[in-house]
């Protein structure tokens, strides 16, 4: 068995007959297994690493598609608003992946260890995943079910999975994530700010400062790592928190939209309508029936 067929096979197994939500197997670590295709879907990335062994995904950031398929691999570097889809997924072909969070601190001390070289900027990097790569994810796969295996062997397995990732190809991409004090640590921190306070009025030049740049170098390092500017990041978060919101509960359309920052109901609907291609009203109504 190579090593793709046993990824497939052992993400299989520890998915437990779950076909459509991921199972948590560790801190940070999960497998998901699907075997139909679905519609897509709305949702938010963290700095995580995707490898697939069987299937098709796409995910769309701001309009842009991105597929990977068995046998490659998906970096995000930051928190983005995204929608993900199974493109091709069946019972005897299922889609299937591992995913592990890629935490700054844990990327930090190998940076020490690479040679040095200029990271690359943006939000996400598809590429094949080498014997290299795949051979770490494997091993981590195999102990998942045996607790002290996994509690003494597994972070030093996690530590190799980053080694790989970052003496990989897209090692100059994964890098970034590890700079305390990197552009893309700045970005993170204006990321966060508007997450948490999107529906409130959106300055570039306060998120400029809380970022420790000029208001002209903020934007065009905002755009060049999200693909947008900070007003449509802004929008997108919006637009996934009123989904939630008329999916469960019992507020109007005008209320739904004030809630998450708009004044105006009628932009509210426009604005709904071309992110989803449905008013508010409609889309209320299908998500509850």
């Amino acid at each position: 068995m190579d090593l793709l067929d046993e990824l497939r096979t052992l993400i299989t197994r520890h998915a437990r007959g779950q076909r459509d939500e991921a199972v948590r197997l560790a801190d940070g670590v999960k497998v998901t297994r699907r075997e139909e295709p679905t519609e897509p879907s709305a949702g938010m990335t963290e700095p995580s690493v995707a490898v697939v062994g069987s299937g098709v995904k796409r995910t769309v950031l701001n309009g842009v598609p991105y597929e990977y398929r068995a046998g490659q691999y998906l970096v995000f570097s930051l928190d983005l608003p995204v929608f993900g889809e199974a493109l091709k997924a069946s019972h005897d072909e299922p889609f299937t992946v591992f995913s592990m969070r890629l935490d700054p601190a844990e990327i930090a001390p190998l940076l020490l260890e690479t040679p040095a070289r200029p990271p690359e900027f943006g939000g996400l990097a598809i590429s094949d995943a080498t014997p290299e790569i795949l051979d770490p994810v494997v091993r981590l796969l195999r102990i998942a079910d045996r607790a002290d295996d996994l509690r003494v062997l597994g972070p030093g397995i996690r530590r190799e999975i980053l080694w790989r990732l970052l003496t990989g190809e897209q090692g100059a991409f994964v890098r970034q994530i590890g700079l305390a004090d990197g552009m893309l640590a700045h970005v993170s921190r204006a990321i966060g700010w508007i997450r948490r306070h999107h529906s409130e009025p959106l300055l570039v030049a306060d998120l400029a400062e809380l970022a420790g740049m000029s208001p002209s170098a903020f934007h065009r390092h905002f755009r060049a790592a999200t693909s947008m500017t900070p007003i449509q990041f802004q929008k997108q978060i919006r637009m996934q928190e009123a989904r939630v919101l008329l999916k469960t509960r019992t507020a109007t359309v005008a209320e739904v939209g004030y809630r998450v920052g708009y004044t105006s109901a009628s932009q509210f609907s426009r604005e709904y309508l071309k992110a989803f291609g449905v008013s508010p009203g409609a889309e209320r109504n299908s998500l509850r029936d």
